[in-house]
């Protein structure tokens, strides 16, 4: 088998393992809690974004990795990440809070969208091996992150029930 088949295999098995725990497991869970704590957990998850910016460590990764895409890789997990905990820390002012988790998702769902463009683009996964220790990061963490991006959406764009907005609205006053 080719690195790139091996790694496009990887890839999409990944994606399969995490939307078989994600229907048994994760999303009950995330459905059995209000909006504000089910993307207080889904924020928590992308905190540690910043460890994208392994992709431009020298010696994690090999000498040839694409620069096209270790650079935009690492800057956008930071810049997710660091919006991520930016949620987390106004969670008790929720306007804010709201602001943060809405821009957190639009820039880290671009990330990862424009992260897949410039790895195809440069090639990557014919050259695969070059991710070095990295190589488990779009396999079991992208798979994940990608997931929860589409689920945090689906929940900013589900209308609200009108107990909820009632009780949000009394909340925010208190």
């Amino acid at each position: 088998m080719s690195t790139e088949s091996i790694f496009q295999t990887h890839l999409a098995l990944g994606y399969v393992a995490w939307l078989l725990c994600f229907g048994a497991y994760i999303l009950p869970w995330l459905k059995s809690m209000d909006r504000v704590k089910a993307h207080r957990a889904i924020v928590t998850l992308h905190s540690f974004r910043f460890f994208g910016l392994v992709f431009i460590l020298p010696g994690v990764v090999g000498p040839n990795l694409p620069a096209s895409f270790a650079t935009f890789a690492a800057y956008g997990d930071l810049a997710s990440g660091l919006l991520a905990m930016l949620a987390l820390v106004t969670i008790s002012m929720r306007p804010v809070f709201w602001l943060f988790v809405v821009a957190f998702n639009l820039v880290g769902m671009a990330d990862l969208v424009l992260d897949y463009y410039h790895a195809i683009q440069a090639g990557l996964p014919a050259r695969a091996e070059e991710l070095g220790a990295a190589y488990a990061i779009p396999i079991i963490y992208v798979p994940l992150l990608m997931i929860t991006h589409v689920f945090a959406f689906y929940l900013l764009l589900r209308p609200q029930p009108k107990a909820t907005q009632a009780l949000a609205g009394e909340a925010a006053v208190s």
